[in-house]
């Protein structure tokens, strides 16, 4: 499940950088919105797919807390990327929140 959620945490992000990055200024300096409308939707299908990888994961794999710090991450810039290195330190795993 780490490896999914790490793998969709990545497109989400690099889609969002390709948003951000290329197409929105294509969109209004070229004045070509069709590449907004392309990664605008990836995006948003990636999106609504991490988040709903943080639900399936929470209860299973991981804690509340995942859940919680995983979404603010999918709305921050770079988010998933941190995000991504938390889930695999272990931090968030049910066996290590029950020893604690």
């Amino acid at each position: 499940m780490k490896s999914l959620i790490a793998f969709v945490g990545y497109l989400e992000g690099f889609s969002f950088l390709i948003l951000m990055g290329y197409a929105m200024p294509l969109k209004y300096i070229a004045g070509d919105p069709e590449m907004v409308s392309l990664m605008g939707s990836l995006h948003g299908g990636l999106f609504v797919a991490y988040i709903g990888l943080l639900f399936l994961g929470v209860g299973k794999h991981w804690n509340l807390t995942a859940l919680i710090h995983g979404s603010i991450a999918a709305v921050v810039p770079a988010g998933p990327f941190l995000f991504e290195g938390m889930l695999v330190s272990g931090e968030y795993d049910l066996a290590a929140s029950e020893d604690d």
